[in-house]
């Protein structure tokens, strides 16, 4: 293979691995922008709606530039844009619709996580497993309080804490699929340098 070939692989790589981690630096901040969603009194199907399309579009990106479970990482960031869109397109005005499109979204991503996680190596194994279990964990804890939060809405609406706590399940999923970007760009990057 000639020199300039192999120096424009390593480029590619290294663009990649660049790529990669951009995008999980970008995921980690939607999370923070997560976290800032309880401030007003109530959360918006729009707003919902408008970060995990972010998320989602951000992660189909970065899943296209791996090397690994191309597929698989591409079709998580594809769940993610699709519930974004569920909450664009129809919009409700009470908080408790908004729970059951973002508990299968949860497990749907989780699913196909877990998969992705037996087709990695390494670190980026680990890390995707980490990703789909907490996705998984925090549907599991939608679901269970879900019925709590049935009769709390049912009295008394969305009350603050709930909203918080709502807000909190999108700032963990973003926050650990963010390091899991990271993680990849940052195994990318060493089989650069190697």
């Amino acid at each position: 293979m000639p020199l300039s070939t192999r120096a424009y692989v390593r480029l590619t790589d290294r663009t990649r691995a660049r790529g990669i981690r951009v995008a999980g630096i970008a995921i980690i901040i939607l999370a923070a922008g997560a976290t800032l969603l309880p401030a007003g009194k109530t959360i918006s199907s729009d707003m919902i709606g408008a970060l995990l399309v972010a998320a989602g579009l951000i992660e189909a990106v970065a899943g296209s530039l791996r090397r690994e479970v191309r597929p698989f990482a591409m079709s998580a960031g594809g769940v993610t844009a699709v519930a974004g869109l569920l909450f664009l397109l129809s919009p409700e005005t009470h908080f408790f619709p908004t729970v059951t499109p973002v508990i299968g979204w949860l497990l749907l991503r989780s699913l196909i996580l877990a998969i992705a996680s037996g087709e990695s190596k390494g670190s980026v194994r680990t890390w995707t497993g980490l990703s789909a279990g907490m996705d998984f964990l925090l549907a599991v804890l939608l679901i269970a309080g879900l019925s709590i939060s049935t009769i709390i809405i049912s009295i008394f609406g969305p009350t603050p804490e709930l909203v918080a706590s709502f807000a909190w399940v999108l700032a963990a999923s973003f926050v650990v699929n963010g390091l899991l970007l990271l993680e990849v760009a940052s195994s990318a990057k060493q089989s650069v340098a190697g």
